[in-house]
């Protein structure tokens, strides 16, 4: 599996979730569930914990993620206690370079009498007392005073990774907004979301008995994927698992960005709705903005409502780097459009749980979307794509955006919002940094995925956003293709 993804925690989920698909498929899961996690750690020496039968309890654990997880937590999110043991607790600490200095300026900043300093006047700081405000760090005229923060609590902008007493991490529903960035840093993989693997393969075996067409929506950027493989390949890939066509999400990204230009030549003030993490986090943390939010569903749900009207007995699956379109298939404007969603790591486990060779197939085409739809994957592409759907329209309405790239950009920009101190008219929010290619289930997430976005974006035979969308609704019913 080298060269197929960025990590060994990738790696591990992914085998997980192959194993389980091919189990699935021969109709032997059930019995297999304990031969599994044999078969990923086989022994007799450990490769990862402490023991062989701690890695064989935490395989346990992410099969049952992997078929579905805890029905009664509604989170797409997961923590798995028997892998989320190793952090150190973490929180501010006084280091070795703490030089016993007469100043104690540490001492002064602290409200809570915190710290106290030893025989040889170095710093410690009680942990009965401390808060972690953080204003002792900041007073430290030698940066001897650091914050550890666990991986997860650190990659969470929103705050919502917090310790149990038992040294747990746990995630707060009310400030989750499933963006899945705890889960892509978590260097032990304790925290994995719940699969659609299982529901997608039903959908398959159904189209097989010709009871439908199953239909697969794929993010612009798989441009960025797959790299030991031709995009082609990839597509003729996806059609030999059961799906009977393969379609942009582009393709909805050029509808979205055409209709979004409108809503904000109309408004004069809007924030986009394509990336569900960011449309969350809006609701969550600043419930007073909601009413900026466009009108228009995400790319995904945008072709996918679209096929449906063709065909309205096809069912759609999602495939993307996203877990908060897991999410978003929930949403009473979206669920109607999309029956399932998978990341790109699951979909190489679809792949190579079916024996698929990718490099060894013919190459297929994909549909047609323009180029403004396809950079939709990188930030700044929504408002590159706006900005064209504006001169198409040919309208006077001036826009001046902001491309937030990452939560904590996106924090910042909404302040603004909120304080009216803000220069633009419209924000570009996406939850995971760099866009779409840095979402947390990517399979790689490297330099090269923006200038391969970019680089299939020009392969586009279509120059503007109108006329790609013009070649979709002639084209009528994906049947024809």
């Amino acid at each position: 599996m080298i060269g197929k993804f960025d990590t060994k925690v990738q790696e591990l989920k992914y085998q997980v979730l192959k194993e389980v698909a091919r189990s699935y498929v021969r109709g032997t899961l059930n019995q297999d569930i304990l031969k599994i996690p044999e078969m990923i750690s086989p022994g007799p020496k450990p490769t990862m914990r402490c023991c062989i039968y701690k890695e064989r309890a935490i395989v346990i654990d992410r099969i049952q993620l992997a078929m579905g997880g805890d029905k009664q937590n509604k989170n797409i999110l997961e923590v798995l206690p028997s892998a989320c043991d190793q952090c150190p607790i973490g929180g501010i600490q006084v280091t070795d370079a703490c030089r016993g200095c007469l100043a104690h300026r540490c001492e002064s900043a602290c409200r809570l009498k915190a710290i106290s300093f030893d025989e040889n006047l170095r710093a410690h700081i009680d942990k009965s007392k401390c808060v972690n405000c953080g204003l002792c760090l900041k007073a430290c005229p030698f940066e001897a005073i650091v914050n550890h923060k666990r991986p997860c609590e650190a990659a969470c902008k929103v705050g919502a990774i917090h310790m149990r007493e038992d040294r747990i991490s746990e995630i707060d529903e009310e400030k989750c907004t499933r963006c899945g960035a705890c889960s892509y840093m978590c260097p032990f993989g304790a925290i994995m979301d719940k699969s659609f693997i299982l529901p997608c393969l039903d959908l398959l075996k159904d189209a097989k008995e010709g009871k439908s067409h199953v239909y697969m929506v794929i993010a612009p950027s798989i441009s960025s994927q797959f790299h030991y493989a031709k995009l082609g390949q990839v597509i003729s890939g996806i059609q030999k698992l059961g799906f009977h066509s393969v379609v942009e999400a582009a393709l909805g990204a050029d509808m979205v960005a055409y209709d979004e230009a409108k809503e904000l030549a109309e408004k004069g003030f809007l924030f986009s709705s394509c990336c569900p993490a960011f449309v969350e986090y809006i609701r969550h943390s600043f419930p007073d903005l909601a009413e900026h939010i466009s009108h228009n569903l995400s790319p995904m749900a945008r072709i996918a409502k679209y096929i449906k009207e063709t065909d309205p007995t096809g069912k759609v699956v999602f495939a993307g780097p996203c877990i908060a379109k897991k999410m978003e298939i929930d949403r009473e404007d979206s669920s109607p459009y999309i029956d399932c969603v998978i990341t790109f790591e699951e979909l190489q486990a679809l792949i190579d749980a079916m024996d698929i060779d990718l490099a060894s197939l013919d190459e297929k085409p994909l549909d047609n979307a323009s180029y403004y739809g396809r950079i939709f994957a990188r930030s700044g592409g929504l408002t590159d794509a706006v900005k064209e759907a504006l001169e198409e329209q040919n309208s006077t309405f001036e826009v001046k955006p902001f491309s937030a790239s990452g939560l904590q950009d996106c924090k910042t920009a909404l302040m603004q919002a909120r304080k009216k101190t803000n220069t633009w008219n419209f924000l570009e929010g996406m939850a995971c940094v760099g866009g779409c290619i840095g979402g947390p289930c990517c399979l790689t997430h490297e330099v090269r995925d923006a200038a391969s976005v970019d680089k299939y974006g020009h392969e586009s035979k279509e120059t503007t956003i109108k006329g790609a969308i013009s070649s979709v609704l002639a084209l009528k019913d994906f049947n024809t293709k």
